[in-house]
């Protein structure tokens, strides 16, 4: 007769708490790296589809780049609307795995998690004034001052407003890293140094809004030394997360 293993209470409670509740290293992981992919391929449609956008000046070119441009405008603000709905889980989770290991930073987390909430809700705003500039093409003749209108107010989101909000939330993150142990220290530093870039891309809204202009609003400095650091350390998070819970599977109690 085969006498059937028992495990211990403790640990039998702990796996029964362990089903019933998401693992939030496990979707901070699975949501960052999803986050690393949808921009990889906003990015790549935005630079080979979308190009770059002429002078708000010149209402000729403006009507026709917004008119041979505004499928693949609106495609990339799809991406960008589940980019940021897989972003709103990365937040959550990141805050979660934080309250885990020092529930008393909590103010801290939730510090990051509102100003990230916040950060999703203005870029979703700016999308939906890029979407209404690439729709009044679609269909009729495109009007130049309706476009450079909503072009204007866009690019201010996806700059130096997202820019503050972006450093408020890699700014407290990085000191949660450091106060929780929650992560390793570098993602901390990175997070330090992710809110130091962005705090430093402030000031391109003093720079008019000329593509052409690497240090302008809606300039290429804008992504490279703002947007782009930020989701490398998003992206970090999550390929550290997902080696944690690897780490802790492996070393796992047997049933």
């Amino acid at each position: 007769m085969t006498i059937p293993h028992v495990p211990h209470p403790a640990i039998a409670q702990k796996r029964v708490l362990l089903r019933r509740a998401p693992d939030p290293r496990l979707w901070t992981g699975v949501a960052g790296l999803i986050v690393a992919l949808l921009t990889l391929i906003e990015s790549s449609v935005d630079m080979f589809l979308v190009g770059r956008r002429p002078r708000l000046d010149d209402g000729d070119a403006l009507v026709d780049f917004m008119t041979g441009a505004s499928t693949a405008t609106l495609s990339v603000i799809l991406v960008d609307t589940f980019l940021m709905a897989f972003l709103v889980v990365f937040l959550a989770g990141f805050r979660q795995l934080v309250i885990l290991c020092r529930a008393d930073v909590e103010w801290i987390a939730n510090l990051a998690y509102g100003a990230g909430l916040v950060f999703v809700a203005l870029t979703l705003v700016g999308d939906a004034m890029e979407a209404g500039a690439a729709l009044d093409s679609i269909g009729a003749v495109s009007d130049p001052s309706v476009v450079r209108a909503l072009t204007e107010g866009h690019v201010q989101m996806f700059g130096s407003m997202g820019c503050v909000l972006t450093a408020l939330v890699a700014a407290a993150s990085g000191h949660l890293i450091f106060l929780s142990g929650a992560l390793p220290r570098w993602t901390g530093v990175l997070a330090y140094a992710v809110a130091v870039l962005n705090a430093a891309a402030v000031p391109t809204m003093f720079a008019g809004t000329n593509e052409a202009t690497f240090f302008s609003a809606g300039g290429p400095g804008i992504a490279l030394f703002a947007t782009f650091p930020w989701l490398i350390w998003v992206a970090s998070v999550g390929v550290t997360s997902l080696r944690e819970v690897a780490q802790s599977r492996r070393i796992a109690l047997p049933v």
